[in-house]
């Protein structure tokens, strides 16, 4: 009888459990999240950008954050470093030397809504890994949400 109950019970953990991947967020999980700060920025700008520096619950899933830039590449709001609010990034370049704010810029101008590869610094493992941005452009701010590719 005790034999009976213990399988079910070992197969509910299985199915339960979160699976591996997990613990990263995914691509739909990017764009899920630059729609909703899209439509809080509508809503309520500064108070969307105050709550995504504070790193407010809502903005942030697993290893995603959102980070909101002006049409210039300042920073105005950043879900994980509050130090880069107020900066101009314009010429920050990755570790292959690709300016890849200056490159958003231009997308943002040329598309609107992209998505853009480049290379970052992981805050966990703090090794330089290949990340992927989701962007869209609203009014005259560029939203971005990136994931590493694992």
């Amino acid at each position: 009888m005790k034999q009976k109950m213990f399988i079910p019970a070992v197969l509910a953990l299985f199915v339960s459990a979160p699976s591996l991947g997990d613990e990263y967020a995914t691509a739909p999980q990017a764009e899920a999240m630059v729609a909703q700060v899209v439509k809080d920025i509508k809503e309520n700008r500064e108070a969307t950008f105050t709550a995504i520096t504070a790193k407010d619950a809502k903005y942030i899933q697993l290893d995603l954050y959102p980070v909101v830039y002006d049409m210039n590449g300042k920073c105005l709001s950043h879900g994980q470093n509050a130090k880069q609010v107020g900066k101009d990034l314009i010429g920050i370049a990755d570790a292959d030397g690709k300016e890849f704010i200056k490159e958003r810029v231009e997308l943002a101008n040329s598309k609107g809504t992209f998505w853009q590869d480049y290379k970052f610094t992981d805050p966990v493992t703090k090794k330089i890994l290949p990340k992927s941005a989701y962007c869209e452009k609203t009014a005259d701010v560029i939203v971005c949400a990136g994931i590493y590719k694992r």
